[in-house]
């Protein structure tokens, strides 16, 4: 009887401990579920669009590039045999660069100049005996076409004289030099490479909302970003009257280069436009923004879900960016955490 009684307890015991595993594994499972319907919303922090004060002026970036930049070729047949300059060598429009052999050229100048001087006096005595009716209209034409043809062939022969003497065409720099004495040329060949940096321009990028705000002619302040801080005065010199696919203008600024030229063409640099006209606007934080200035986007929250939302931005002021289009005051905007987010996802707000 005694070890019924023990058969039956042991069983008693093993349905209660079965009993309570089987509420454990309930309540986990409930938990779990709690637990995972929490975890599909993705915890994010809140800004919004406001109103606020704003400074108009802007900066962009470019490259300083050379007013001038020739590459010099020959126009003449024949061996260098003198080299006037060097590179880094600064010359004067007109002066002599290189000589080359011009000993039959010279050759050709005076059979031409006496070709020209023979037909000139037949032409002479031919007029006067057509004076006299002594010869025929046609031999008088003869005579002047012989002249006309003299005449052509000096002047080529002059021109190809003078291009023995290669000149600079514009002022500058010799920034690289093709050639050297004893180099044969031909018409075509590359002769040196002449930059002019008295005067650089740069060709910078501006928004459609900050191009309305500058004009051809104004001044500009302009720094190398490689410099020691120092500005130079530029000119805006032109406005592209059509915007790029991106609905950026392309601003050419004209730059002059003070003595010694401490600008360089190729260098990076920056222009600064001062812009008197102040007002409001619609600023976002800059962090908010999803992807680029170019395309920018930005996570709205509605209804405890975010959603991805295209936008228009204008001019960037610090940490903040102006909003013209796509957003209004007020209105939520996912500031951090939006790298987990997709169109649609549900979130919670961290405080």
């Amino acid at each position: 009887m005694k070890k019924v009684i023990y058969i039956i307890a042991v069983l008693v015991a093993l349905g209660a401990i079965g009993f309570t595993l089987m509420n454990n594994k309930k309540e986990m499972a409930a938990t779990a579920a709690i637990a995972e319907r929490k975890s599909e919303a993705i915890p994010v922090v809140l800004t919004a669009p406001k109103m606020g004060a704003v400074d108009k002026s802007f900066t962009a970036q470019g490259t300083f590039v050379p007013e001038q930049d020739l590459t010099l070729l020959s126009e003449t047949q024949g061996q260098v045999t003198k080299l006037y300059k060097d590179n880094g060598d600064r010359v004067r429009a007109g002066e002599a660069l290189a000589q080359v052999d011009a000993q039959l050229l010279r050759a050709e100048l005076v059979r031409a100049q006496a070709n020209y001087t023979k037909s000139k006096r037949d032409l002479e005595r031919f007029e006067n005996l057509a004076a006299g009716d002594a010869i025929t209209k046609r031999q008088l034409e003869e005579a002047r076409l012989g002249f006309s043809n003299a005449e052509a062939n000096l002047i080529t022969a002059k021109k190809r004289l003078a291009d023995a003497t290669i000149k600079a065409p514009i002022s500058g720099k010799i920034n690289e030099k093709f050639i050297e004495v004893g180099s044969f040329l031909n018409p075509g060949t590359k002769l040196f490479n002449i930059v002019n940096v008295d005067n650089l321009k740069m060709n910078v990028k501006v928004s459609e909302g900050q191009v309305l705000l500058i004009r051809e002619g104004e001044k500009v302040k302009v720094a190398a970003d490689a410099g020691n801080g120092e500005a130079f005065e530029g000119t805006v010199k032109a406005i592209a009257a059509k915007g790029d696919n991106s609905l950026n203008y392309n601003v050419e600024l004209q730059i002059s280069n003070t003595a010694g030229n401490p600008l360089k063409a190729g260098m990076y640099g920056t222009a600064f436009f001062e812009v008197a006209d102040q007002g409001e606007a619609l600023l976002l934080e800059r962090e908010a923004l999803v992807g680029s200035i170019q395309h920018p986007q930005v996570y709205v929250v509605k209804n405890g879900s975010a959603f991805l939302k295209d936008i228009k931005v204008g001019s960037t002021h610090g940490k903040k960016v102006e909003v013209t289009g796509g957003l209004e005051e007020g209105e939520q905007v996912v500031q951090s955490g939006q790298i987990n987010l997709k169109n649609g996802t549900k979130v919670t707000v961290l405080k």
